[in-house]
């Protein structure tokens, strides 16, 4: 982390050809969104593993921007940072492409189950699946939560101290502060690179701005009915900080207590589909609006969640990217980092006291982790998360 903090000099244009197509790029998120299980925490992870580690598509200075950039601003951080990671050397276009495609292949998968829910009047099976699953879920997100730990945070004190408080208040909270993110980011910023190194002039230009036919069939709401789902969920994009973690409360008081389009049961049921199924757990945003009205609801529901990310992420990209390597943005952006996986971190804690509810949800997160920490990259997540859907199916009548 200190090398990026001890430039001084202004970066230069990088002006070699990407080492990857944009088609490959793009391709790259089709297949994350389809096979990419465990949430935000997870999905990060995967990014760093595969674009950075793996392929070295990525440098490791941009895939930080991105992700501070991610949780300075409002939305689902996966989607947001799959949008940044198609920004850096493609532009708009990267980001557009990336921005839509990743989230298609699970928006499908949702539209499939809210059809197979209406029709059929419920999913009992879903929550034998969901019993299971979502404890392998939350050994997957720990293990990516170790890993992101142990390499940016290294042996730095401060970090440390920053890593901690703020996995502690997201536990205690149940929800991540963005002013405790900025705090960090500034403190981290005073102690590692007070305002006398910076130069003015350079800086003037910067600023986060404030940051199928049968589904068809299916009788869609009226416009009154589209425009409030529109609007809903356009808030939750726009305002909700903290990805899955935060956006589950927000819209449990809406949906269920305010405008009553669910009831409690059908909520926990669209969670579990956001769970159960690939790519950003916000998905879910769909499976609702198709249960409130139809298909035009899902695809509604969906855009008005994602587009704020994708405005919040695309507008202060080019000063975040040009100004980002500064010693003094740089020390901001670092402690934004750290700030941001110790909240992941708590968000792990918060998320396993709603999966783990007894001694067999326990013992099968426990087992995930461990199996994950010993084979490393050699064991592919999807592979758990069926197994351990079946383990669900099995097990469940034995235990309710």
């Amino acid at each position: 982390m200190t090398d990026v903090l001890d430039s001084q000099a202004d970066p230069q244009p990088d002006l070699s050809p990407p080492p990857y197509s944009l088609g490959q790029m793009v391709l790259y998120f089709l297949k994350l969104g389809t096979w990419g299980f465990g949430g935000p925490i997870a999905l990060v992870g995967y990014m760093k593993r595969d674009l950075v580690e793996a392929r070295g598509w990525i440098s490791e200075s941009d895939y930080k921007e991105g992700l501070s950039l991610a949780q300075l601003a409002p939305g689902p951080l996966a989607e947001q940072l799959a949008i940044y990671m198609g920004y850096v050397h493609y532009g708009t276009l990267g980001a557009t492409l990336t921005g839509l495609i990743f989230p298609l292949p699970a928006f499908l998968m949702v539209l499939a189950l809210g059809w197979a829910y209406t029709i059929y009047g419920g999913l009992p099976w879903m929550q034998a699946i969901f019993y299971t699953v979502g404890a392998t879920v939350i050994g997957i997100i720990a293990n990516s939560s170790y890993k992101l730990t142990v390499k940016t945070i290294g042996q730095d004190w401060l970090f440390w101290a920053i890593y901690i408080v703020s996995a502690a208040v997201t536990v205690i909270t149940e929800s991540e502060k963005i002013s405790l993110i900025l705090a960090a980011g500034v403190l981290v910023w005073l102690v590692k690179a007070p305002p006398k190194q910076w130069r003015p002039r350079r800086l003037s230009s910067f600023a986060i701005v404030p940051f199928l036919p049968t589904l068809m069939a299916i009788p869609a709401a009226d416009l009154g009915i589209l425009w409030q789902i529109f609007t809903f969920f356009g808030k939750a994009g726009a305002f909700v900080f903290g990805s899955g973690l935060a956006i589950v409360p927000f819209l449990y008081g809406g949906l269920v207590n305010e405008l009553q389009w669910l009831n409690a049961q059908e909520f926990v049921d669209a969670v579990a589909v956001a769970m159960i199924t690939p790519g950003p757990i916000v998905i879910t945003v769909g499976f609702i609006g198709f249960l409130v009205a139809g298909f035009w609801g899902a695809v509604i529901a969906a855009i008005a969640t994602f587009f704020p990310c994708y405005l919040f992420t695309i507008i202060p990209a080019p000063y975040f990217k040009k100004h980002g390597k500064q010693p003094g943005v740089a020390a901001f952006v670092e402690g934004v980092t750290v700030a941001a996986i110790g909240a992941i971190t708590g968000a792990v804690v918060v998320l396993g006291k709603r999966s783990l509810v007894d001694i067999p949800t326990i013992i099968v997160a426990v087992v995930t982790l461990a199996l994950l920490l010993t084979f490393k990259k050699k064991l592919p997540e999807p592979l758990l998360v069926i197994v351990s859907a079946v383990i669900g199916l099995a097990i469940y009548p034995l235990t309710h």
